[in-house]
């Protein structure tokens, strides 16, 4: 009999040598990947701070934050085929901003022979080009950074111990609860599943149920077993993240005072 093929991973995509990636982490040697995360997470805060105060309807100001953060894509050596299709995650965006012209007061214009108020137009626009500036920002550091980075960067942050350790579980887990509802997924279609489109929603909200039961007791497992190990209410170090230099931090800076500095500009301009 011959030997069957290894069966895939349930997570984690081969990438380069052989080596898994972790979560959206694109391994590159560039700046943006040896940065702190801290140092990314504040300058990423800063940054949409920044484009957030950017006035309605700035289209060039928007157009120069968009080509800084190409910049920052170039300079971490990221795909943009990588890049684009996880834009797609802002798809809630681009439907609410269709819909905002169509419901919005004010002057009507004509649009592709459509009647939609002109104000509601530009403030659509201006919304989702700042959303995509965020979503554009938000998978640069998703690129760049693991999860458990990202983790340790808030702890280094003094964000609440709560929060980090509810983090901390979430990063460790959702791989686990993945292969679970992977698992269940295998083994309904093995058994010859063929529902429509409503059996197929109710097949889908009976196993997020019993997804959601055997999680639970699952959390409670581990509590259990972490009270027995003599768990105090804090958890050790996310990891060995190390404080960030001055350097680190103006490198990092570079990109909010850049956007700060055009906004600044552009308020300047008559």
């Amino acid at each position: 009999m011959a030997d069957l093929a290894p069966a895939p991973p349930l997570h984690g995509h081969e990438h380069g040598g052989g080596a898994p990636e972790e979560g959206l982490v694109i391994p590159r040697d560039s700046v943006v990947h040896h940065l702190p995360p801290q140092v990314k997470l504040v300058c990423l805060l800063a940054f949409m701070i920044v484009v957030v105060a950017a006035p309605t309807g700035a289209w060039g100001l928007l157009g120069l934050d968009a080509l800084l953060l190409v910049a920052v894509v170039l300079v971490a050596r990221l795909p943009w085929a990588h890049v684009l299709r996880r834009l797609a995650v802002e798809a809630p965006f681009v439907v609410f901003a269709v819909v905002t012209p169509f419901v919005a007061t004010g002057p009507r214009v004509e649009v592709l022979g459509l009647s939609v108020s002109q104000p509601g137009l530009v403030a659509a626009g201006t919304m989702l080009a700042k959303a995509t500036l965020g979503v554009l920002a938000a998978v640069v550091l998703a690129s760049s950074t693991a999860p458990r980075e990202l983790v340790a960067g808030l702890e280094r942050l003094r964000l609440p111990a709560a929060f980090v350790a509810i983090l901390t579980f979430m990063v460790r887990y959702l791989g686990v609860i993945t292969a679970d509802l992977h698992r269940m997924r295998v083994a309904r279609e093995s058994r010859g599943y063929s529902g429509g489109r409503a059996g197929h929603l109710a097949a889908v909200a009976g196993g997020a149920g019993a997804l959601f039961v055997r999680s639970y007791e699952r959390g409670e497992r581990v509590h259990q077993a972490m009270l027995a190990r003599g768990y105090t209410g804090r958890l050790p170090a996310a990891s060995s993240s190390r404080p960030a230099s001055p350097a680190e931090w103006l490198t990092g800076a570079s990109l909010p005072l850049a956007a700060a500095v055009l906004l600044a500009g552009w308020h300047l301009l008559p």
